[in-house]
């Protein structure tokens, strides 16, 4: 990366640096991207991991927001069928709720309608006595009815994995763990290089561009400062944290929209997990360190109870929790659930682009925005060879759901081929579509299910570590009781033959991973 000049440095490996680099890429520019830790480590891996219109900006009438959100939600169905699946959700109406049935009502076809009636489901009216037939557990007291409408889930980490790969593939260089420090800028004051780090050898290199773009979301004031002579600040960073449970513990029909006080809390069942949050309020310390605390689990739970009593949920039923930070762009607003989700896109004359603020959802847009507003600064003999944005189109082709028929088929050949029972199977290829058979001819037949896993995030997705894996790769931390540490030293093993660790580093790797769970699970303590 350090020999030669590019047409963009990209600082920040989350789904926004992945999205413009893969755009950029596409289009014919030459690319690197930096992230300090691991790729989606910030943000960008602790979402509510919903690909949504956001039925709530209604209320501000942010209408454009919205449709923009529920168009590209459909350009998101078709370009990762194995990432973005379609979710119902429930919003129950109670007589205390802020919002009636006749109100909600008219905001469920305004949503039908911002999504050119192309939702997988139009909305449906539900009586109080309908809805708890499909909610068992749900508070009836008061009860008036419910709206359920559609939406997605998505598997966030992964979505930035597979466009940096097709980013990859495109030509783009995207490393992880290498933190910019500074830039230098030459006689015109135009930014010439990004001076960096690389955290796995401590060697410093120098990344020469011909245009930087900062896509470090929560980390943005930050590399500002670190960049520029007289930064100043544009961010009102906000704090979320979310609880998951196990789908036996928490049975959920559908999503549930959960109303609490100026906040919405999310419960979504997923293939592996029921998700629960979440929270929004003004975040003043550091990105790196945000963390659950007892207050957040305790307003989070309270919510759950008041409106499920019958599922009786306890704080020992939480598997695990996480927090994030949203790189709110301030606004002036009085409060931060009032806050835009409007993205910003921010250019200096020293040729540094920043990107900030934005929803999950609608990052395609907002990476083709930020490539064609690069390109403004490029000279017209550059632009001409160029070709138009074209990341509408598959991230990975070869991982499709398929039909039944081509799956039904497929999982019988894998459990030919292999030890796994039929469920590993259809996990697996789930995850990977007809890319498992490449898995396996790549790394052999005779390995489990996790450690094939293990083997496809090394070689294919960059991951170093344990906890990047525990993490990110695979929602174990998350999704299993015991957050997938039974598994440690089959894992440990595969990741000990690929990097080459003695015994010594893998025990640190071992030792990090308890580490990471007893800071994110602090919390347990004061509880």
């Amino acid at each position: 990366m350090s020999e030669q000049i590019f047409d963009l440095v990209i600082i920040g490996g989350g789904i926004n640096g992945a999205g413009v680099a893969r755009d950029a890429a596409l289009r014919g520019l030459s690319v690197a991207l930096i992230e300090a830790e691991d790729f989606a480590s910030g943000t960008s891996s602790r979402s509510s991991k919903l690909i949504h219109g956001g039925i709530r900006y209604l209320e501000n009438f942010e209408f454009k927001l919205v449709f923009e959100a529920l168009s590209e939600r459909k350009k998101l169905f078709e370009m990762a069928p194995h990432l973005v699946h379609p979710l119902r959700f429930m919003i129950p109406i109670y007589k205390s709720s802020r919002v009636g049935m006749f109100k909600m009502g008219l905001g469920m076809w305004l949503y039908d309608a911002l999504s050119l009636f192309q939702a997988p489901k139009l909305h449906e009216r539900l009586s109080a006595v309908e809805s708890l037939a499909r909610m068992p557990s749900l508070q009836p007291d008061g009860l008036l009815g419910s709206y359920v409408y559609s939406d997605a889930y998505m598997d966030d980490d992964r979505l930035v994995f597979e466009t940096l790969r097709s980013a990859a593939e495109a030509g783009a260089l995207a490393v992880n763990y290498v933190k910019a420090l500074g830039a230098d800028f030459g006689p015109d004051q135009k930014i010439k290089a990004v001076r960096c780090r690389d955290q796995m050898t401590d060697k410093e290199i120098s990344l020469r561009a011909r245009h930087v773009v900062s896509t470090v979301g929560p980390w943005t004031d930050e590399v500002g400062s670190n960049l520029l002579k007289g930064w100043k600040k544009i961010l009102r960073p906000t704090k979320g944290i979310h609880l998951t449970f196990e789908k036996s513990k928490f049975p959920l029909s559908s999503a549930v929209v959960m109303g609490a006080e100026s906040r919405i809390v999310f419960g979504i069942p997923r293939h592996e997990m029921v998700i629960v949050g979440t929270t929004d309020t003004d975040f003043k310390g550091h990105p790196g360190e945000v963390v659950a605390t007892a207050e957040d689990i305790r307003y989070v739970l309270g919510v759950i109870q008041e409106y499920f009593p019958g599922a009786r949920i306890t704080k020992e039923d939480i598997v695990a929790s996480y927090a994030g930070v949203r790189p709110l762009v301030a606004d002036g607003s009085s409060n931060e659930g009032k806050t835009s989700r409007e993205h910003t896109i921010l250019s200096t004359s020293e040729g540094i682009t920043f990107v900030a603020g934005g929803k999950y959802t609608t990052y395609r847009l907002m990476c083709e925005q930020t490539v064609d507003e690069c390109l403004t600064f490029f000279p017209m003999d550059l632009r001409t060879g160029l070709k138009d944005c074209e990341t509408s189109r598959s991230l990975n082709p070869k991982i499709t759901q398929g039909t039944q028929a081509q799956k039904d088929q497929a999982v019988i050949e894998l459990t030919q081929k292999t030890s796994w029972n039929q469920q590993q199977a259809e996990t697996l290829f789930d995850r990977h579509g007809l890319e498992i058979f490449d898995l396996l001819n790549d790394f052999g037949f005779l390995l489990s299910p996790v450690q094939i896993e293990a083997r496809h995030a090394i070689k294919n997705t960059m991951c170093l570590h344990l906890v990047d894996f525990f993490a990110r790769r695979m929602p174990l931390f998350l999704a299993l009781k015991d957050h997938g540490f039974s598994l440690r030293n089959e894992i440990g093993e595969v990741f000990a033959q690929e990097l080459s660790w003695s015994s010594e580093e893998l025990k640190n790797e071992q030792k990090k991973l308890d580490e990471y769970a007893a800071h994110e699970l602090s919390w347990k303590v004061a509880l």
